[in-house]
This record gives C-alpha cells, structure tokens and sequence, in this order.
C-alpha cells in the first residue's frame, strides 16, 4: 500500500497550505540554489515509496516523511516542498538492495530511536559473557528490524508503540513499552518554542515525544541495569558544514571535561575546537569521529549551519534539572555505568579498509538513566529545525539558539 497515507492526508490538507510559506517559497525559487536530484525532497520520497509504506506529514511547505516499518523513524523532511532540500541522509543503496545484513539495518534517517546502553555490563547490545568486539555487537530487532504499530495519523502528527522484552548484559530481564510520536510544529507554535520570526525564511520543525514504560514486575535500579531513551539524526555532510555545541562555562573539578572525543580516538585540532562557550566540529563526512557532553556541561541545545548549502540546523532539547546519571555507552566493563553523555555529536569517515557507510554527520541527544518502577515512564522530547532563506536572517536565527553569528562559525576553521 504504498504511498496510500501520503495520497490520504494530500486530499485532506488545508487551504491554508497555500499562504505565506507558498509565497515565499515561489518568490525565493528564482534565485535558489540548483540542488541535486538526489537531494530533492519529492525524490526521496518517491524512492522510499517505492520500497517501504511512508507517512507523510505536511503544513504548507513543511514536510516529514516517516516510515513506521523503522521505528516510526523520520528519514528526511523538507522546507520548500517537493523541490526543497531533502534533509536527512538515506542509505539508498541498501534500501534498493532488499538485502539483509548483520549487526544492523543502517536505512539512515535524521530522527530514529535507540535505547541505551550500548556497551558495558548492562549493555543490551551484547550477550551475556561474550567480549566487547564487532562480531559481537547486535542491534535489538526492535530497534532496527521490527515494525512499530502506528496508532494514529493526522495532517500533521503520527503516534507509533511497541512492546519488546529482552536481556541486558548482566543477565537482568527486562519488559518495556515505547510510545512515540512526531509532530509538526505551526509557525506561531514555533517562534513560541523559539522566539524566532520566521518571516523571510523557510522552515520546518517537528516535535518528538519518545515515552519508555517499564512493563515488567522489577524496578530498574542502578545495580541491574537501567534503559535510557536514545536519538539519533543523520544528516547531509558537505565541505562546508559545523557543529555547534553551546556548553556551561565552570571549573572542571566541579563539572567535568568541557568535551568528551575519547569514543574513536582523539580529534585533531583542525576538526575540533572551544571558543568562548561553544565547541565547534567538522561535519564534513571524511573523518570518523564523535564527541559528547556530559549532562553537567550540556545546555540541550546544538545546530551546525551548512555554509555551501545555506542551511541552518537547530536540535532543542530540555533535559530535565538535577538529573545526571546518563548511561555509559563505553564498549568495555565499566567503574561507572552511569557516567555518560546527553549530547553527542557524530562525523563519519572512510574505516581503515578504506569503505564507508556514508557520508553523514549526526546529532544526538539521550534522556537520563529510567529508574521505573512497574508502570512507570520516562519521556524523552526534541524539536529539530531546518531554516532557510536570508543569511541576515539565518544569522539572527543562529545567535538567538546557539548564541554565535554565522561568521563566527566560518571563522572556527
């Protein structure tokens, strides 16, 4: 049936669909960038469509293409329509393929769930005794193959949930239920989240809320075992795209190292760098590494702008006051498995047989360590954001979230 949600909501969208963002996009088409087909949006969807049932939500311009057989995942959405920048990264040649690989099922997408941890004693990525390698490592099914059951679907929101049962590394059972929806903000809903004006510029921005319930008869305690809600986006590199990271100024015996790119070794100082109250990194696709920030140093907020595209990436995410043990990922036993990070950043890179998944680069954010009780819950929320248009405007945008101008950000390499 594909494509058949997509033809649904199409025939119910509103009038109003052809107000003022259908102005501006028409107005700024002339002198827009050429992009690649492959980059297109309405390419991209059409191609799923082809492999994979796909809803699509839209307001105007905006739109996500979510695919519930990966997690309710959101592969890529746009802020000029059919035509408009595709933003998430797609691994099309897998998809095309319809082969089935081990480890993982790496379709891409620039918002999917996770669950942490991944390594450690209470990994849930690894058996039970078995040595923290490659060979080892597996992506639950229910995080990588299995379907979510959407639950419902509107114009501009869908609702997804599953239940899984599994076994961490220590051999704790656990039974849980996840509960996720996606929505498309409204502008005014947006500058309220924001405080942006979004007038002259081309937006799209979904909200995420990722709800985990222990449906089991323990409690998750520190001692067992504890899950932690984990997103991830992968999203387009070019030679000209940056992370940026705002953190919490403050001595580091009191908060920890400003930046933790321990994970793939460490990161030149080409790649990397702290100025003022923000980390910058390189999210050109052509050299594997990854940074984070512990919950002590991470404000919830990150971006990166793409200087060659003209795009603006903006990730908000309130983590709650107080709460600081967040799972650690480390693939090894650990002396403290609560003493991981709640921002990540990702740049992929050629392995040393010179192959590549990519290029993407990602953004991610992870919720602190459950502890539930039967019947308790945890809920994760994020909005990601992709502006276009002006760069007087952009730039404005950029200094009110992240607190840097656009030329301070090229001036970082």
């Amino acid at each position: 049936m594909n494509l058949k949600i997509i033809a649904f909501i199409s025939s119910i969208l509103l009038v109003s669909c052809t107000g003022r963002n259908q102005t501006l996009q028409t107005s700024q088409n002339s002198n827009a960038m050429k992009i690649d087909t492959l980059k297109q949006y309405g390419y991209n969807l059409n191609f799923l469509g082809k492999h994979v049932d796909v809803i699509e939500l839209k307001n105007g311009n905006s739109s996500v293409a979510i695919v519930p057989a990966w997690q309710g995942r959101v592969m890529t959405s746009t802020a000029m329509g059919p035509d408009g920048f595709s933003f998430g990264w797609i691994n099309r040649d897998l998809i095309a393929s319809g082969r089935s690989q081990p480890h993982i099922m790496p379709f891409g997408g620039e918002e999917r769930l996770w669950l942490g941890p991944e390594g450690g004693q209470f990994s849930i990525y690894f058996k039970k005794g078995d040595d923290f390698v490659y060979d080892n490592w597996q992506t639950p099914a229910f995080l990588d193959t299995l379907p979510f059951a959407t639950t419902s679907v509107n114009e501009t929101s869908a609702s997804f949930t599953h239940y899984a049962e599994t076994e961490n590394y220590s051999g704790t059972p656990l039974k849980f239920q996840i509960d996720r929806k996606v929505t498309l903000l409204t502008e005014e809903e947006f500058t309220k989240e924001t405080g942006i004006d979004l007038k002259g510029l081309n937006y799209v921005a979904y909200l995420s809320d990722n709800k985990l319930t222990n449906k089991g008869d323990r409690e998750w305690l520190k001692e067992t075992g504890m899950l932690s809600i984990w997103m991830l986006g992968m999203f387009i590199p070019s030679p000209e795209v940056t992370v940026v990271i705002p953190f919490r100024q403050g001595d580091e015996k009191d908060l920890g190292i400003i930046v933790n790119d321990s994970y793939f070794g460490k990161i030149s100082p080409d790649r990397l760098k702290i100025r003022g109250s923000n980390i910058y990194f390189r999210a050109d696709g052509k050299s594997r590494g990854k940074i984070g920030l512990s919950p002590e140093r991470a404000t919830g907020t990150m971006g990166s702008y793409d200087f060659e595209n003209k795009i603006l990436t903006l990730l908000i995410c309130k983590l709650p006051e107080g709460k600081t043990d967040y799972v650690n990922s480390a693939w090894q036993i650990q002396d403290d498995p609560y003493s991981g990070d709640a921002l990540n950043s990702y740049n992929d890179g050629p392995l040393e047989d010179g192959s590549q998944m990519g290029p993407f680069y990602e953004l991610e954010t992870s919720s602190p360590a459950a502890a539930l009780k039967p019947g308790e819950s945890i809920t994760h929320s994020q909005i990601t954001i992709h502006l276009t248009g002006d760069e007087k405007l952009l730039d404005m945008a950029a200094m009110k979230i992240l607190g840097v101008s656009l030329e301070e950000i090229r001036k970082a390499f």
